[in-house]
């Protein structure tokens, strides 16, 4: 299972990666119109492609792992990309977590220890 935890820890990190440069990449962005300009520069955004490489990356990942370990014991480990998230919300984005989130992530964590553990 040891495998399993450092393959999902790189996964997850992968799909909080992808939101934290899709989130950079839409404040960045001007307000959304039909215009071809505003078109121009979603598609040529560099962190919006980011966010593809990022879930491109954790997909592939995430096919291994279906493929070689229990539904059951991968699937809850994915929550760990909500944890990861709030991180990189602090580090990244310098948002505010009241604690109460924080006491939520801790639960997650331990949920995910409990799963893994056989």
């Amino acid at each position: 299972m040891l495998k399993l935890f450092f393959l999902m820890l790189t996964q997850c990190l992968c799909l909080a990666s992808g939101q934290v440069l899709m989130k950079l990449a839409l404040v960045g962005m001007q307000p959304f119109s039909w215009t071809r300009q505003w078109w121009w520069d979603l598609l040529t955004n560099f962190q919006l492609m980011g966010t593809g490489l990022c879930y491109g990356a954790g997909s592939l990942i995430w096919l291994y792992v279906l493929k070689h370990f229990p539904l059951s014991v991968a699937y809850p480990m994915v929550s760990m990309s909500y944890v990861f998230g709030m991180i990189a919300a602090v580090v990244v984005l310098h948002e505010d977590v009241p604690a109460s989130r924080w006491i939520g992530a801790a639960l997650i964590v331990a949920g995910c220890v409990l799963i893994i553990k056989e």
